[in-house]
């Protein structure tokens, strides 16, 4: 475990967040005044009606307190590039994904501790809560934050080598993420089986109940269906490598770092299910409009 939070996890944060970077331009964050409405819209439902979906769901049922503060870590974790990867596979609107994830990848570094905290104290009790400060702070930053920037200056001086090394690095980031994951369910274990089945179900719930709302929540409020489906995404796939980083690297606690780990799993597998099941869908009224 020690391998996983001090080699290969901060590494792979660093590779994904980086790959953000590459994606990711100035523009990206004025667009905000370009759709406000969608943006905002997203960013509510990706903060407070998440959290407050991922709070119900630890009270349905009935999680551990280590289980639910885990739960409500990922709630509290941004999107991240497979979001925009399934977004584009669903023909979402992806440039709205990418602001998504660009603003409240900056937003999480203020809100992840204040949920964090806020769910230690609830859930385990006072005097719990994140460990503070100075040097943590700095590691965050410096994988997140740091590969970000390096990702975005990348793309700033040397554009084209920066569009052609996005693919390579996605793919490279999914398989750290994957091996991430494996590693930490092997090592994790017998505590693992232990709670699969108090929090795989919950785990399961909320990615559909999040998807869910994440496409119902904007078209109810009249956007259109392409950025709808983005929102969706966007709410229900996580960046879980941040939420196990933090579970292990900040909390150093294991079990608080079991439902980003099934999530992780049972996201990939939900969000291909919707892109099959959009795509049906949008060839079907495609034929229907044509005969």
């Amino acid at each position: 475990m020690l391998f996983i939070q001090t080699g290969l996890l901060p590494g792979a944060v660093a590779v994904i967040m980086f790959g953000l970077g590459l994606a990711l331009v100035p523009a990206d964050f004025v667009r905000v005044l370009r759709f406000p409405r969608a943006v905002i819209v997203g960013l509510l439902v990706q903060t407070l009606v998440l959290v407050a979906l991922a709070f119900g769901i630890t009270l349905l049922f009935a999680l551990p307190p280590a289980l639910a503060v885990g739960l409500m870590l990922l709630a509290a974790s941004p999107g991240g590039a497979l979001a925009n990867i399934f977004s584009h596979l669903a023909d979402g609107d992806v440039a709205l994904n990418i602001t998504l994830t660009a603003v409240n990848s900056v937003l999480a570094l203020a809100w992840v501790p204040l949920v964090l905290d806020w769910s230690l104290q609830y859930f385990l009790g006072p005097g719990h809560y994140a460990p503070p400060p100075a040097q943590k702070i700095v590691e965050v930053v410096t994988i997140v934050v740091l590969p970000v920037a390096l990702g975005m200056i990348v793309r700033r001086v040397a554009p084209s080598f920066a569009l052609r090394a996005q693919a390579p690095v996605r793919i490279l980031s999914a398989v750290l993420l994957a091996m991430v994951i494996g590693i930490a369910i092997v090592d994790a274990g017998a505590q693992l089986l232990d709670h699969f089945a108090a929090v795989g179900l919950a785990c399961l719930s909320f990615n559909l109940v999040s998807m869910t709302v994440g496409y119902l929540a904007p078209r109810a409020l009249g956007l259109p269906p392409r950025q709808a489906i983005s929102i969706a995404f966007e709410i229900g796939v996580h960046n879980s490598a941040i939420a196990i980083y933090i579970a292990l690297s900040v909390l150093q606690n294991e079990v608080v770092a079991i439902p980003p780990i099934l999530y992780g799993l049972i996201q990939i597998a939900t969000a291909s299910l919707a892109v099959f099941v959009l795509r049906r869908r949008r060839q079907a009224l495609t034929i229907g409009s044509v005969t």
